[in-house]
């Protein structure tokens, strides 16, 4: 296992370079799945497990492990597939997402595998909606690999936090600004739904989505081209960082290069941990690095750019 891990001590370098690396692994088929190894700690085989009563059935128990109480999730049974069987053999993926670490309990892990985000792509028509938990799809040695969109797993499992609080909803009031319109990039559905609930519903701004960097790009430049008022309502770009085609780091750098576009406010909106995020977002333009998902925190940040109105 350590010969697996040995690459994510590398993972920085990747940062801004539209690449990533993904950490394959099985649930009990021939199936491959992925996980961007940005998100991922270390992978051991799974430890002495504690039940926790009345908690998520898909929720195996929990683990000490390194010192910490970590809850372990049966990914399987999180995206309608069977209990992982043998877990005394299985393995655990231990993650940080949006500022929390968990467990997430697979048959096998595979391997680490270097790729281009211009090689994941969104998920075949059909099953992108509501039903699917897969952000993208890519294909190693012949094989294609689902990469799970963790974000709703998460979201499903622990719940999230959507309501900004009475503070905060005191300091919004109405915004006084002609640019009222926010474009939002992410590859997860339930990530998207979640940044645009609190800026429509509870910001009053309206919304444009984008499911990756591409198409948020494309976007933009369409509306360059076309001398479009959306782009003189544009307030700014909410953007997600891991992203299938092109991803946020990149497409913060592509609008800067755009002397059409260079001066657009972009906020990139991010599940990943870890200080690096910050020198890299200076590094490629972005105005602001802020973690997900926190209701207050988007909303803090949007205020810093419009101001509400008196």
């Amino acid at each position: 296992m350590s010969g697996v891990m040995a690459s994510v001590d590398q993972r920085t370098q990747l940062a801004g370079r539209n690449r990533l690396e993904l950490l394959m692994f099985r649930l009990g088929s021939r199936q491959l799945y992925g996980i961007n190894v940005f998100k991922v700690r270390e992978v051991l085989q799974c430890p002495k497990l504690s039940s926790v009563p009345r908690s998520h059935p898909v929720v195996r128990g929990i683990a000490n492990i390194r010192g910490k109480t970590i809850t372990i999730i049966d990914i399987s049974m999180a995206i309608g597939g069977p209990p992982i069987q043998d877990i005394e053999n299985s393995f655990v993926i231990i993650s940080e997402y949006n500022r929390n670490v968990q467990g997430f309990l697979v048959h096998e892990v595979d391997r680490i595998v270097n790729l281009n985000w211009k090689d994941i792509h969104a998920p075949p028509s059909g099953t992108a909606a509501g039903s699917s938990y897969l952000t993208a799809v890519t294909h190693v040695d012949d094989n294609m690999v689902s990469v799970i969109d963790v974000e709703r797993i998460l979201a499903e499992v622990m719940g999230a936090k959507e309501d900004l609080s009475q503070e905060m909803i005191d300091k919004v009031g109405k915004t006084g600004t002609d640019k009222n319109l926010i474009l939002v990039s992410d590859d997860s559905i339930v990530a998207r739904k979640q940044v645009c609930k609190t800026l429509q519903d509870d910001m009053f701004f309206e919304t444009v989505t984008a499911k990756n960097g591409q198409e948020a790009l494309d976007i933009l430049t369409t509306w360059a081209d076309d001398k479009s008022p959306e782009l003189d309502r544009l307030a700014m770009v909410v953007s997600d960082i891991e992203m299938p085609e092109m991803d946020g780091y990149t497409f913060t750098t592509s609008v800067r290069a755009d002397e059409r576009l260079k001066d657009i406010y972009i906020i990139l909106h991010t599940s990943m941990s870890g200080v690096f995020n910050q020198d890299i977002v200076d590094k490629v333009g972005a105005d602001k690095f802020i973690p997900k998902f926190d209701p207050d925190v988007l909303a803090e940040a949007v205020l810093e750019v419009i101001k509400p109105q008196e």
